[in-house]
């Protein structure tokens, strides 16, 4: 069974984050970039399910801009046996994605997809769910553990849910998206990423896939969250009680 892992380039969850002085957007320039942490986790859920005899290939997928080259490399570096990149210009909504990755897969045919449920720039949590609305595939999505049975061809995913735990059993081929506690992404190694350079990436742009990318948003205006007041300290009960009526109207 192949697996395919879609894998983003966001700015690095470290760095804090600038609004352009237009307000079109948050500045990316010299500014460090990695991939996406839910992204990491999905692609060391698919490693693992190669290493126990699960899963013969998993395929790293990026789009984007030339840079993403850069990230799919850390992706091979991780494990990933190869990588595909779509190259495209501009804002790639989840949308715009979904469509990308349904025409990947009708050509590599993976058993399983898994992703990251969100991104960390922009956190729409939409494009696990819309690639399986597309396909027609079961889907489970914030897994925080994922079992295979490979005779049956069936994909157990536990998910958090508002009332603990459930419990989604799906017939292979799946999309499966990913959540913090599913695991620990491991750190590529010296020696493999001086392997990852001779690791194939097949590149395709958005005509070879005949792929029409629409705008599916329209970005008004990016602003920064108003600065929090600073607190206030008091001196009982009964005045924490009068402020929080009286002037946060709370109670």
């Amino acid at each position: 069974m192949k697996i395919m892992v879609p894998i983003k380039r966001v700015i690095d969850y470290a760095v804090k984050i600038r609004v352009k002085p237009d307000k079109t957007g948050v500045e990316t320039s010299n500014v460090k970039m990695s991939m996406n942490p839910f992204c990491e986790i999905a692609l060391e859920e698919a490693l693992r399910i190669k290493e126990s005899g699960l899963a013969t290939e998993v395929v790293a997928v990026s789009m984007g801009p030339t840079q993403c080259v850069d990230t799919l490399r850390t992706g091979l570096a991780m494990g990933a046996e190869r990588g595909i990149y779509v190259e495209a210009k501009g804002d790639l909504f989840p949308l715009s994605v979904a469509k990308i990755l349904k025409k990947l897969i009708e050509i590599e045919k993976p058993g399983l997809l898994i992703l990251g449920k969100q991104a960390i720039d922009d956190d729409c949590n939409q494009t696990g769910q819309m690639v399986a609305g597309l396909l027609g595939w079961p889907q489970g999505t914030f897994a925080s553990k994922v079992l295979l049975d490979k005779e049956k061809q069936v994909a157990t995913v536990e998910r958090e849910v508002d009332g603990g735990l459930e419990t989604l059993c799906l017939d292979l081929p799946a999309v499966i998206t990913t959540d913090l506690r599913l695991n620990q992404p491991r750190y590529a190694t010296l020696p493999n990423i001086m392997k990852a350079k001779s690791k194939v990436i097949k590149k395709f742009t958005l005509l070879d896939l005949n792929v029409e990318i629409k705008p599916d948003l329209e970005i008004v205006e990016v602003r920064e969250p108003p600065k929090r007041k600073a607190g206030v300290i008091v001196s009982s009960v009964d005045e924490l009680i009068d402020k929080l009526r009286n002037e946060a109207h709370v109670i």
